[in-house]
């Protein structure tokens, strides 16, 4: 296909890709780990990790190959235009350096007829990736190929005038990037007065004044009394549910695993001066306790994973924990009613407990705010609040705050994956005051959290236009709606102006004789 415009203004013919450029694939040297070299005369070896933030150059490797790994490869040079073949298929990169690429990789060689920036800013338009959306092979994993990439219809416009339409994309990404910096700034200050919040909510800080007003209020000895307290009673129900549990196993004939027997609570040892020597100083009325002396317990099910049962109830992991506080239901793995039941006796996630995550993304963490059966796997606590006497909101903001987060890290293993273990949550010191204060607490952080839920959703709504309004620039340029009149005039001046139509055929006739 070949269209020239015969507007006035605009100078530019459509053609295919494969018309103006060379485009090769990638090519790996097996097994590529005997190709990997430390040695710094070695080839770089690009991977997309090795794209620059920007996104748009590449500049230096992580690896590098022996240069024999060459005549299984392809070569790359500064100048040239790598498209990511599969996965994020399509997303430009201009070279920097010199190296050799996978068959992940394609190579649109370098052309002394086309700006190299204009290139780039037309292959990450929306014409052309809705080309290679359209037409990209696979369905689980979709990737390019070069006769997909060489079939890709591409507007061209004289050589002056792309140079222009680049300079011009530039300078307006350029401010739209000053404005994202801006507003992933603001977002950054959000998370940094969120902490702050929490920080000074857990000091008494935001309830100084309102403290003052107070008369009669609990201690923090009296309410811990009124915790051990419950605490008990609720372990004797626990052991009347288990001996009931136990007669209906042996009722059955003992089929399945007998129910595991129930723990006594523990008591956890009082909170030393050098456990909170980095912390600030507690009101009077208040008292540093342990976490675990405030619940009616911190626990974990068995860690033998349960059989899948399809249609079963949920047992989730912590990858059905979203980072939003969100808890996905839908893709979490079902198990039978009987092993929900077994499961359950050992600890059972409720309305007002806290999901603690101990693996990997340790302490994202969710209050339980509905009524679901559903179980959690060993990856995750669960923290059983006393809601009679805690407000669980107070526990879920505190587990949340700076002093919890430096906890972890005096208590987190660092393995492979890093985890922290049941006794260590349970040995986290827990800032006690009286019930009443934990719901003003919770009002004073809430009513100051709502205003920067505010900000944060107006800034992730202009991070979202910030994104379209870079495809509509990019829309607008390969359009030919991007320069004035007066500036296409101007290009048409340049020394090495010659009409699109004409620098077509100029590409097409040396690229007939390479």
């Amino acid at each position: 296909m070949e269209k020239e415009n015969t507007k006035l203004n605009s100078d530019y013919v459509e053609c295919k890709l494969g018309d103006l450029l060379t485009i090769e694939r990638g090519g790996s040297p097996r097994p590529i780990k005997d190709y990997i070299t430390e040695d710094k005369n070695g080839v770089n070896w690009i991977k997309i990790g090795d794209a620059t933030n920007s996104g748009k150059y590449i500049l230096n490797t992580i690896q590098k190959i022996k240069p024999s790994g060459l005549k299984n490869s392809r070569e790359v040079f500064p100048g040239d235009l790598l498209l990511s073949n599969s996965m994020s298929f399509g997303r430009p990169y201009i070279m920097g350096i010199n190296g050799a690429i996978h068959d992940g990789w394609l190579v649109i060689r370098d052309n002394k007829h086309i700006d190299k920036n204009y290139l780039y800013h037309a292959l990450g338009s929306p014409f052309v990736y809705n080309q290679f959306s359209k037409n990209a092979k696979g369905s689980t994993v979709r990737n390019l190929n070069i006769d997909i990439v060489s079939e890709v219809n591409i507007r061209l416009d004289s050589l002056p005038e792309q140079r222009a339409i680049a300079a011009k994309i530039e300078e307006l990404f350029s401010d739209l990037d000053k404005g994202i910096d801006d507003l992933k700034q603001a977002k950054d200050q959000m998370v940094i007065y969120r902490q702050a919040v929490l920080k000074k909510a857990f000091e008494g800080e935001l309830t100084k004044e309102w403290r003052e007003n107070q008369i009669n209020l609990l201690s923090a000895d009296e309410l811990l009394e009124q915790i051990t307290e419950e605490r008990e009673k609720h372990f004797k129900q626990q052991i009347e549910n288990w001996k009931k549990a136990v007669k209906d196993w042996e009722k059955n004939g003992e089929k399945g695993k007998k129910p595991s027997s129930i723990s006594k609570p523990k008591i956890i040892v009082d909170v030393k001066e050098d456990d909170i020597k980095d912390y600030e100083v507690l009101p009077n009325i208040w008292k540093w306790s342990r976490f675990g002396n405030v619940t009616y317990k911190i626990g974990d099910i068995d860690h033998k994973m349960p059989k899948t049962e399809e249609g079963g109830l949920p047992y989730l992991s912590t990858g059905n924990i979203k980072a939003d506080g969100k808890i996905d239901f839908n893709n979490a793995k079902t198990i039978s009613r009987e092993d929900f039941e077994r499961l359950a006796l050992k600890i059972k996630p409720e309305k007002g407990d806290i999901i603690f995550p101990r693996y990997g993304t340790i302490g994202r963490n969710i209050l339980i705010d509905f009524d679901k059966e559903f179980l959690v796997s060993y990856a995750c606590a669960i923290i059983k609040n006393i809601t009679k006497l805690m407000d669980p909101k107070f526990v879920l903001y505190y587990s949340l705050s700076p002093t919890i987060k430096k906890e972890i890290q005096r208590y987190t293993v660092q393995t492979t994956q890093a985890n922290i273990g049941i006794a260590s949550i349970e040995l986290f010191v827990f800032p006690l005051c009286s019930k009443e204060e934990q719901h003003q607490i919770v009002k004073e952080i809430e009513s100051r959290l709502s205003v920067c839920d505010k900000v944060e959703q107006s800034i992730n709504d202009s991070l979202k236009k910030a994104k379209a309004l870079r495809q509509s620039i990019l829309k607008k340029a390969f359009e030919g709606k991007l320069l004035s009149s007066a500036e296409i005039a101007r290009c048409k001046q340049e020394k090495d102006y010659e009409p699109a139509a004409v620098l077509l055929e100029k590409i097409k006739e040396e690229k007939k004789k390479k």
